[in-house]
């Protein structure tokens, strides 16, 4: 069987086909939203803005990186009509809101403006709901983080639609849906208003972990009539949606089972084959995430970790570390340098523990632990230092504080590591150090567009 992975991310769309047999893909295609929609404004994957809280894109940019994604594997020349089901997943906790002609779209027609009751779409990196987030506390504590699986949190939906329902309370009145990135897409490929997997939906402090029902107390506090403008909530082993003709453009055939999309984290799991309790995976993207699944629910003690749904079944523990990728690469322009001196050399010119000297790159807000944006700060005089001290420097940082903050889900022996930086030997080296633990990579980085495959294979 040949099913087709999705991977909607920050900075671009991934679609891969997978032979479930094999266990190996088959064709890929991608795209780069800075590199090839450049009409979007979004050379990260966000629009710019002075305000470094405030990080939005074009939810018209996600539907058209995934037209063009599709385009790209037709013309690879890959039989499309071999692909029997259809999974993916999406950055999560980007909210996509949807005006009656939205949702009315979503049957056929061309994707427009006025389908978005809220033209710009809060992704994963907006701090800009500090206010709202201290509301949710005031009202809720810690039995929000008893409840949801996590604190209140910035870039969550509870958060997100009370700043919009109060900032703009005419927009928030004209919108009939609001859909995770994730759901949206769904609804897309299937040609209805569709639902909110379990796994992504728990990102959004909203969703009663215990009964996996919107919870009414939350939703109602949150923003007015918000229960009514959620999908309905997609669990385990329920019916998947079916393919709508609009992609039959793409070689497609139209009534091919629909998994519902779950988020990137969630899916990751499920491509690394981590569904079940036993390793843990760490995944090196733009933002860096520590995650496992938890055959039992518990949540972080210190507030910072998450518990999500896993979209096979039972729970998944997540930590997330907002200056990841990006920041690595900051620091590495800064040193002047290529990739192959920061993933090899720099870590054959110093040695584990690099004489003491340890950095943070704070360049975005940092939410593990909550840090503002301060750049980099050392213990060391940073100006004068080698580029490889440097580099040992960050790394190792990013890593210690990322066991630290981890400890709360458990000690592992093994420990997958997936992501663009999985090929650097350096920063390999360092998670086995510091965790203590065998770290294993894929021999592909496209974990969460396989794990989007595999979803899809579930559900046939």
């Amino acid at each position: 069987m040949v099913t087709l992975g999705i991977d909607s991310s920050t900075q671009g769309t991934k679609v891969v086909a997978y032979d479930t047999v094999a266990g190996s893909l088959v064709a890929s295609a991608n795209v780069n939203y800075g590199r090839d929609l450049p009409e979007f404004g979004a050379p990260d994957g966000f629009l710019p803005n002075p305000d470094q809280g405030i990080r939005r894109a074009d939810p018209r940019m996600w539907v058209r990186g995934l037209e063009l994604a599709l385009a790209r594997l037709r013309d690879t020349g890959f039989p499309m009509d071999r692909i029997e089901a259809v999974g993916g997943c999406a950055q999560q906790h980007a909210t996509v809101c949807l005006s009656e002609a939205g949702v009315c779209g979503l049957k056929g027609g061309a994707v427009e403006a006025s389908w978005f009751s809220r033209r710009e779409s809060p992704i994963w990196m907006d701090s800009s709901t500090a206010n709202e987030v201290a509301a949710l506390d005031g009202r809720f504590g810690s039995s929000l983080r008893e409840r949801t699986g996590s604190p209140a949190v910035e870039r969550f939906a509870a958060a997100q639609m009370m700043k919009f329902s109060r900032e703009e309370p005419d927009a928030y009145t004209g919108t009939v849906r609001v859909h995770l990135l994730s759901s949206f897409l769904t609804s897309l490929l299937a040609g209805e208003d569709g639902p909110i997997d379990i796994g992504d939906g728990a990102g959004m402090n909203l969703l009663d972990l215990h009964s996996l029902e919107w919870n009414a107390e939350i939703c109602g506090f949150s923003a007015p009539g918000l229960e009514v403008k959620l999908p309905p909530i997609h669990r385990p082993g329920d019916a998947p949606l079916r393919l709508s003709g609009r992609f039959a453009a793409f070689g497609l055939r139209p009534g091919i089972p629909v998994a519902p999309f779950t988020g990137d984290n969630p899916a990751s799991l499920v491509g690394c084959g981590a569904e079940k309790p036993g390793c843990a995976v760490i995944s090196l993207g733009t933002s860096d995430t520590f995650f496992a699944a938890m055959p039992d629910f518990q949540t972080d003690p210190d507030g910072y970790g998450h518990v999500f749904g896993n979209p096979c079944g039972g729970f998944m523990s997540l930590c997330c570390f907002k200056n990841g990728s990006l920041a690595r690469d900051r620091v590495r322009n800064e040193c002047g340098v290529d990739w192959r001196f920061f993933d090899e050399t720099a870590f054959s010119l110093t040695q584990p523990g690099n004489g003491g000297k340890r950095a943070f790159p704070y360049f975005e807000v940092e939410i593990t632990p909550r840090h503002d944006s301060t750049g980099i700060e050392a213990n060391f005089d940073w100006d004068s230092a080698s580029p490889e001290t440097k580099i040992r420097a960050i790394v190792e940082g990013q890593i210690a504080n990322m066991r630290e903050h981890t400890r709360w889900i458990g000690d592992f022996g093994t420990i997958y590591v997936t992501g663009g930086a999985a090929r650097s030997k350096g920063i390999l080296s360092v998670i086995a150090d510091i965790f203590g633990a065998d770290v294993k990579t894929l021999d592909v980085t496209d974990s969460a567009a396989i794990g989007g495959a595999r979803l899809a294979a579930l559900a046939v």
